[in-house]
This record gives C-alpha cells, structure tokens and sequence, in this order.
C-alpha cells in the first residue's frame, strides 16, 4: 500500500484554529509585519514576531528553528496560496487572477497557469521564503494534459475539467467495468482517449499529467509523478494501489504517470527556483490533491459523516464515509482517505448561476430580505446550460422550472419580485444538495449527520439557514474554506513524513 494520510486526520483535531480573515482583503496578505520589516528584510535569526489578522490581533512567536509549509489552489478562475505553521496558523496568503495568454482564438491555458504559480511565488514574503520546508498544490479534477515525456512541453491544448469527450466514451465503456468512474464523457480517461484516436504523432513520446501534477512538476523536475486522487478518473483503483489490468491493457496505458499517496514528498525544489526566490535548500515538493478534497481537508470533518458541501461556481459535495460508492450513472465517486472514503460528486447548479442573474451588491442586499424560515413555493433545477453530473447523470438536462417540465426555459416563471426570485433560487439549489445526500444514503455510503460549508456560498448566512432547514441538518461554515489552505496541510504532511 502507499503511504496513507493517516498523519492528515491524526494531527486535524490538535491544530490551533485559524486566524480569523477580515471581510476584504488585497490580493496579497502578509500577517507578519511585511511593511514593518521590508520587502528584503532577513528574518530575524532569534525569532520572527508574527500577527494574526482579524479584528482581535495576537501575537504568534515563531521560535528558531520554525518552519512553514506552502500550498497552493489552482481553481477554475485563477489561483490562490496559504502559509502555515504546524499548528496550522496562517501566516500570509494571496491570490491571483489567471491572466489570458491567446493562442490564436483560444486561451493558452498552459501559459497562464504557468505565469500564475510563479507570482505566487513571487507573492510570498521575501522574509518567509527561507523557513518554507515543504509546497503542494491541488488542482481542478480531470484537467488534463498531454506533454512530451521528455521536456514537459505540452503535446496539446489541456483539457478542462468540465469539457466532455463523447467521441470516446463507447470504447471506454467497452473496457471499462460497468458504470465505472470513467464512464463519463468528463473523465480523465474519456480526454485521454480522445486524444489517442485523435492524434497520429508522438504517442511514443507521450505522458499524461494532471494539472496539479504537471504545476508541481515546474518546481521539482520530476515527470510523471501523480497522486491517487487526481489520478481516480484516469482509472487508477486506490483500493489495491494500482492501475486496473483492464486499462494496462490498453496500448495507451505507456502515457499513465507513477501515483502515490498525496502529501508525498517528490524531492527537493529545483536550484534555479529555490536561488531565483530565496527558499532554502532542503525545501521538498510534494504530491497534490483535487480542488475539492483540498477544500475539504482545509474544513477539518475527519469523522464519518462528517461533509463538506462547497459553494463555488458549481455544487461539490463530499462525505466522509466507512464505505466506498462509485456508480457513474448518478455522477458518484469516491476518493480514498487512508482507510476511509470520500463519497461525493459535483453538480453543475451553483454560484455561475446566481452569478448571470445577480451582481454581489444584489445578492448582499436581496438576501438580507429573505425569510429562511420560510419554505419557497417555486421550484427550479438552477443551471447555466443544459447538461447536469450529479445527483442526476443526464447532459441534456435542462434549467428548467422542475423536473417534470421540461418545456420552461431558464428558471421561470419568475416572480416580479427579485427578492422572492433569489429566495426561490436559493432553496432549490438547496433541494438538489438535499437530494444528492440522500442519494448518498440509499448507495450505502454513511449517513451524513452535519454539513460544513466552503467556497463563496459559504459567506451567505441566509443561504445557510435554507439549507439547514431544507436538509434537516446542523449546517455551518466551515473553519477554513479555502482549499490552498488543504494544500498546505498536505505540504505539513510530506514535511514531517520525509523526516521519520
């Protein structure tokens, strides 16, 4: 077996809780003093006086000695960092927009994403750099890319999370066991064939990175190495640690990259990065997760049902579960964390759609008009377009009044008032977050008993209430709901294991 994240649920509860953020913040916050010191200052060899932000500032004291772990998130829209301690304090964090790089008419994803992570570096104090011991990073699950196994240059544009390959899915199907993860036209394997069928060149030469594992592979210079959870939709089985016979079958099977257990310290960072930066010589890069299961280890539910239901652009929910579940015909799958399982999937409901009918300044200002109390009678299923990936597997699902009327267009009739319109909205996503816990349920996973809640919908208190009623659940914010700060506890984790 690999190594597990056994140390991840072991040292959650003995974290000191985070300091907490205030409501608005720069892209890029130091809570050590920056301005005071310098932008190249040399930390002081003694020890490093550093303040946690918020309204009730404290003082914490880094004695000698003292390192910091980095991770960061490379989301849908742009990218975040946090710095901790090992008591999971958080000392800086920022974040950045992806900035568009055009490639003829498409965005050059590879080159934006490239520029981002090393702003991020560069967005890292300069009198912190030298105490970080150890960086991972997660990324979006089932972002794809095919690169030269030589130099790490793509061979192909990436594929995102959400595009889907149609094309191949019956010959994934037709390897593949019945309703399997990657029997979906979005699964990392679906990409992959694709591009197999598509390509006539360089397929020798080939090697199949994740995002995640293709950002980490710009510091360290190791290629092809992944993690098991990113590597979950290429097919990888957790359970027995292995790729399936079925998939080392196939003649593309040379692309698949080396997994281990996320939070596994690779090797060193490179010498032209660690010298260009500052950071020092025994600093280690470690294997990454997936977006979500770093949001979720970031909220610290390390008891079976215990789950995490992020609010971002669309609905991802997790569940800590004794049980595993995978069944692609309802968008379920499950992650392993050390001997328990990661129950879940994502809906394509969520925050996009509030976002093309609401600006924040309207959701702010409408939401502190609704009654959570209340039940709405109208009844939606909230989507941007047609296609839906859980609880219901169906791409041509369409947003529509409810699901026995197909014949409504987006998210009608709708109500002259825009306050009662919201309210509507609100609960039916809410609804559908109810229906995929119980589908959860009936799948055999474990009961889920409370809901922590990450992502942007988590800031909006009225919306939590809605749920707690709809779901009949204790529903509350999670402690942290950045998945970077997820990240820097697997950096914590390849830390301390490449010292035992």
């Amino acid at each position: 077996m690999a190594a597990s994240l056994h140390h991840l649920t072991f040292f959650f509860p003995l974290l000191r809780p985070p300091s907490p953020k205030p409501g608005n913040h720069s892209s890029r916050k130091s809570v050590s003093g920056t301005e005071l010191h310098g932008a190249t200052s040399k930390p002081n060899p003694r020890a490093i006086m550093a303040f946690a932000s918020g309204k009730d500032t404290q003082e914490v004291v880094l004695q000698p000695g003292e390192r910091l772990y980095l991770g960061m998130d490379f989301g849908t829209s742009g990218a975040r960092y946090a710095l901790i301690d090992k008591q999971g304090t958080i000392h800086s964090e920022g974040k950045r927009e992806y900035p568009f790089y055009m490639s003829g008419e498409t965005i050059d994803w590879v080159q934006s994403w490239k520029t981002t992570i090393f702003s991020l570096l560069e967005d890292v104090p300069v009198h912190f750099r030298p105490l970080v011991a150890s960086i991972s990073i997660d990324g979006t699950s089932a972002t794809t890319i095919i690169v030269d196994s030589n130099t790490g240059e793509p061979l192909w544009r990436p594929f995102l999370y959400n595009e889907s390959c149609p094309d191949a899915l019956p010959m994934v199907k037709s390897i593949a066991p019945v309703n399997h993860t990657v029997c979906s036209g979005s699964s990392t394997l679906c990409k992959l064939v694709s591009w197999w069928n598509t390509e006539d060149s360089k397929k020798e030469s080939a090697l199949l990175l994740h995002q995640a594992d293709w950002l980490l592979w710009l510091l360290h210079g190791k290629l092809g190495v992944s993690d098991y959870n990113n590597a979950l939709k290429v097919g990888y089985d957790p359970e027995v640690d292995s790729y399936p016979p079925w998939l080392l079958a196939q003649p593309y099977s040379h692309l698949l990259p080396s997994v281990t257990a996320p939070g596994t310290s690779i090797g060193c960072l490179k010498e032209n990065i660690r010298t260009q930066f500052g950071f020092s010589e025994d600093c280690v890069v470690c294997t990454g997760t997936t977006d979500s299961i770093a949001a979720f280890l970031a909220a610290r539910a390390t008891q079976p049902g215990k789950a995490v239901t992020s609010l971002g652009s669309t609905l991802a929910i997790k569940l800590l579960s004794t049980r595993r579940i995978e069944d692609a015909r309802f968008g379920v799958y499950s992650h392993r964390l050390d001997d328990k399982w990661l129950v879940g999937g994502a809906s394509n409901t969520g925050g996009a759609v509030l976002r093309e009918l609401f600006t924040d300044e309207q959701l702010d200002k409408l939401s502190e008009q609704i009654n959570p109390m209340e039940a709405s009678p109208l009844d939606y299923y909230p989507l941007t377009a047609a296609g839906e990936r859980f609880p219901v597997a169906d791409p041509n699902l369409a947003p529509r009044k409810s699901t026995k009327d197909r014949a409504q267009c987006l998210l009608h009739p709708r109500p002259e008032s825009d306050v009662e319109y919201l309210h509507g909205i609100l609960e039916s996503i809410a609804r559908i977050e109810a229906k995929a816990y119980s589908l959860l349920k009936d799948m055999g996973a474990t009961e889920v008993e409370e809901v922590f809640t990450a992502g942007g919908g988590a800031k909006n208190d009225k919306w939590i209430k809605i749920r707690e009623r709809v779901l009949g659940l204790p529903v509350s914010r999670a402690m942290q709901t950045e998945a970077a700060y997820g990240a820097a506890l697997l950096a914590l984790k390849g830390a301390q294991q490449s010292l035992n």
